[in-house]
């Protein structure tokens, strides 16, 4: 009898209404969060030169720069100007060899016999892509690892191979392969072993450790200091349009293509935290109302409450119908949200597999779905409760 009287007070297009913009939200906020969690690997893998929003810069080069090779190279002042500029957060130097390298191979079954110069660069760890646990170096050791960029090896296979008749080789094969270097300068020659440790798709050139490049320099360099004609700088907005501009007027190259991407990133990023406030706007405006029509019903059915109350029903049980009901519907709403979440995540899933080399993560579909449904049942009982006391325990008090 409780029940069915109760009943009557509902309001059925407020609890339809209700459900439809809780699915709506808890949709958006599922399907978004999910799918910046799926992504985020792929972003972070494929949205910078290197780690972080970076960028290479060095100066263009002319016909005048030609004649005049200092030219190309970064002055102390121009070091100290970019520092200052606010777009840019850091700096790093490329190190350059300036010595002779020469690579070559000993006569093998496997790997064609080869004799080419070489050249070195390094920056610091932090800003390489390829994790190894052989990118160390040290000067009690006579091997050097080396990371060259992934489309040497697309050049060498689809080019230089098929023209020479020589074997392709996968990124496996070319890493177990070890060849010889001779390094000579200032009168000095030494010999190493070598071998290709991973391939970046980055960083557009041969890199060497930073430890073996700095003491290499200072044992075989011609100069005893070097100069600086590449800087990799790191941004602090990507999608900066004062970027562009002042290395335009400054006359410096930067990779367009690169800061370009990364400004997608930030883009789709922005929609995203847009999405998500909207979201939880919808959300928090489906409980406000579903709270606001419930204490508008308590009130208009205020004499029928404590009726209720006086023919012997506690508080407890008076508000136990309508948090059945809003924990019911609120339960329905999420789940449909939650199993349709699910269907959009698979969806997209697919797509992305075919066009990336794509790992899938784990779902956490489920876990923020369970979560916002305590957290709104455990809120709506004890505002319920809090709110039909207000009504019945002043007339236990007289």
């Amino acid at each position: 009898m409780l029940w069915k009287l109760q009943r009557i007070t509902l309001v059925p297009i407020q609890i339809i209404g209700y459900s439809l913009t809780l699915f709506i939200g808890t949709f958006i906020i599922l399907t978004i969060t999910q799918l910046f969690l799926d992504v985020k690997p792929l972003l972070y893998q494929q949205s910078n030169v290197f780690k972080g929003n970076s960028a290479v810069i060095s100066k263009n080069i002319s016909v005048f720069k030609t004649i005049n090779k200092e030219k190309i190279y970064f002055t102390s002042d121009e070091l100290e100007e970019l520092e200052e500029q606010v777009f840019i957060k850091n700096i790093s130097k490329f190190n350059t060899a300036t010595f002779k390298i020469v690579a070559y191979s000993e006569k093998s079954e496997n790997v064609p016999v080869f004799y080419t110069d070489l050249f070195f660069e390094s920056i610091p760890d932090k800003y390489i892509d390829v994790e190894t646990e052989e990118w160390t170096w040290s000067s009690s050791q006579d091997f050097i690892p080396i990371i060259v960029p992934e489309n040497y090896l697309n050049l060498y296979n689809f080019g230089f191979a098929e023209s020479q008749g020589l074997p392709v080789l996968s990124k496996n094969t070319i890493s177990q392969v070890e060849f010889s270097l001779k390094i000579s300068g200032n009168h000095k020659t030494e010999r190493f072993k070598s071998k290709i440790v991973g391939f970046s798709n980055k960083i557009n050139s041969i890199l060497v450790p930073e430890s073996f490049l700095l003491w290499a320099n200072k044992k075989f360099g011609r100069v005893q200091t070097t100069k600086t004609n590449r800087i990799l700088i790191e941004l602090h907005n990507p999608a900066d349009e004062k970027i562009l501009e002042y290395f335009n007027e400054n006359n410096y190259s930067i990779n367009k293509d690169k800061l370009e991407f990364s400004k997608l990133v930030f883009f789709f990023k922005s929609a995203l935290i847009f999405v998500f406030i909207i979201a939880i706007i919808i959300i928090v405006l489906s409980v406000s109302f579903i709270l606001l029509s419930i204490n508008l019903i308590i009130q208009k059915n205020k004499e029928l409450i404590l009726n209720l109350y006086n023919i012997g029903y506690n508080h407890k049980k008076i508000a136990a119908f309508y948090q059945i009901v809003i924990s019911a519907v609120s339960l329905i709403s999420i789940i449909s949200a939650i199993v349709i979440s699910y269907f959009i995540r698979n969806f997209y899933l697919e797509k992305f597999t075919n066009l990336f080399d794509f790992k899938v993560g784990n779902s956490n579909i489920l876990l923020f779905g369970v979560l916002l449904i305590l957290i709104l049942v455990a809120m709506y009982n004890w505002l319920l409760i809090k709110d039909i006391k207000k009504i019945v325990i002043p007339v236990k008090e007289k």
